[in-house]
């Protein structure tokens, strides 16, 4: 390989994307903020129910007396949210979280007027009552998401310090420093180039942990990493890019492919003296970017390698806190392949730096 097969390009600008320290409205598309709206909203009305009853059975008698209003009521707002969630969105947090408020009690207190007309009377002070109802539970509702995402803060700054620990790989920073060194005869604009890729490593390394960045940079960071180790691993090394159509502009964790490409030539190519070929797949599925990596394995049964159990753990880590339900890592070996399979929402995706 010579200079001419480095892609020209400028250092990547990893570390000039803002921080997101800010508290933001929950994604109220993610399919796990939807389920801890559906089962806080549905404890809190067996608690009220149950503080009202004097037993158990005059409480479940409740329950059946209120379920269609409320269900109703309950269903009404989450459908609502869903909708306007990407309105939401765009809204400061302070005021969105006066929206969501406004949103449900209105809500609530048209679905009470509505059901309570078929009967002829309307009882407004019921209808205010629920509407009062309905919007301190969203409030209550929205506190405890303030709360989890800045619970989540630090854990997400965790997980990246763990990244941080396992990715700075002793093996790897030497032999990428050796392969510069045997080239700075040689080869110095080949030399200087492997050290500006290994710079761009370090420098996402230390990037902000709450932030995510496009898949386009992800990509340009993963092949800097492939062509460094192809100076390394000469023909043994073969990789395979299936991108066609990768949605490049969707947002991602940093360092999600990265990890998965070392684990494959770290245990997928070096321990075999033929080498092995890695295969590459970045595609769009439904609402899914699907990021698929396969490697060679010494055989169909063989164990997961430790170091993968580590990477792996910590790219499934983080994507459940950035995506909650939605954000999954899926390995498995077939046909004497090692494969790690991991989807991302892509709606979820396009918004930078939010927590579900």
């Amino acid at each position: 390989m010579t200079a001419a097969g480095f892609h020209n390009r400028s250092l990547i600008s990893l570390d000039s994307a803002p921080s997101h320290d800010i508290v933001t409205l929950p994604d109220f598309r993610n399919l796990g903020v939807l389920l801890r709206i559906l089962v806080i909203a549905e404890a809190a009305n067996l608690v009220t129910l149950a503080a009202h009853s004097p037993d158990v059975i005059e409480a479940l008698k409740g329950v059946g007396a209120v379920a269609l209003p409320f269900e109703l009521s309950l269903l009404a707002i989450v459908l609502l949210l869903f909708v306007l969630s990407p309105l939401l969105a765009r809204i400061p947090y302070r005021r969105g979280v006066g929206v969501v408020v406004a949103l449900a009690a209105a809500a609530a207190g048209g679905l009470d007027v509505a059901f309570h007309a078929w009967t002829g009377a309307i009882p407004w002070g019921a209808a205010l009552k629920s509407a009062g109802i309905a919007g301190l539970l969203a409030a209550l509702i929205l506190g405890y998401f303030n709360w989890r995402q800045r619970v989540l803060s630090p854990a997400l700054a965790k997980a990246r310090l763990m990244a941080l620990q396992s990715r700075i790989r002793p093996h790897f920073l030497f032999n990428s420093l050796n392969t510069a060194v045997s080239l700075v005869r040689q080869d110095p604009r080949l030399a200087e180039q492997v050290l500006l890729d290994m710079s761009d490593l370090f420098r996402a390394l230390l990037k902000d942990s709450r932030s995510l960045v496009p898949l386009a940079d992800e990509i340009r960071l993963a092949e800097a990493y492939l062509q460094i180790e192809q100076l390394r691993l000469g023909e043994r090394l073969r990789v395979h890019w299936d991108r066609d159509g990768a949605p490049v502009s969707v947002n991602v964790p940093i360092l999600v492919l990265q990890p998965l490409l070392e684990n494959a030539v770290r245990y997928g190519v070096e321990p075999f003296a033929t080498g092995g070929d890695v295969h590459v797949s970045i595609r769009a599925e439904a609402s899914e970017l699907v990021i698929e990596v396969t490697n060679s394995v010494c055989g169909g049964d063989s164990p997961i390698p430790s170091g993968n159990r580590i990477a792996l753990a910590n790219i499934e880590e983080r994507l459940g806190l950035y995506f909650d339900a939605e954000g999954t890592l899926h390995v498995s070996t077939r046909d004497m392949q090692f494969v790690v399979k991991v989807c991302v929402p892509l709606r979820g995706a396009r918004t930078v730096g939010k927590v579900a």
